[in-house]
């Protein structure tokens, strides 16, 4: 499953977006992580600025080459292996979908569009499985 020239471009636009203000879609972001599964919340550090950040950075990375999955490769190894280590588990990724789904949501507003959506979530889907399956995430 791959994404269409147009998803990718969609969603590099409302990426665009998020851009604009990274700090405070970040926060969004853990905020929604933590309403859904309060129990990982022990998994980051109490300070989320500097791992926001972190993560809305690696997100514009891939994306801007999720059209070419070999270009990211490497870089689904480090996140996967990271992820691994610090006890992510393949279930948590569902979450952490939702969690993005509602950033985005919020972020966006009207302009989160089903087909904005579906593009996303493909392009999660994506990520996901190439960080669990190339991490070596497992149960």
């Amino acid at each position: 499953m791959g994404l269409t020239a147009s998803e990718l471009a969609l969603i590099q636009a409302s990426f665009d977006h998020l851009r604009r203000d990274f700090d405070r879609h970040s926060n969004a972001f853990y905020d929604a992580l933590f309403r859904h599964a309060p129990e990982l919340r022990s998994m980051f550090r109490d300070d989320l600025a500097g791992q926001g950040m972190k993560f809305m950075t690696t997100l514009e990375a891939i994306i801007q080459k999720l059209g070419d999955e070999e270009d990211v490769i490497e870089q689904f190894v480090g996140l996967g292996a990271t992820h691994k280590s610090l006890g992510v588990k393949r279930a948590h990724f569902g979450v952490m979908e939702e969690a993005l789904m509602d950033t985005l949501r919020e972020a966006l507003g009207e302009g989160f569009t089903p087909e904005l959506q579906k593009a996303w979530r493909t392009a999660y889907e994506i990520v996901s499985a190439n960080m669990i399956r190339r991490g070596g995430i497992v149960d």
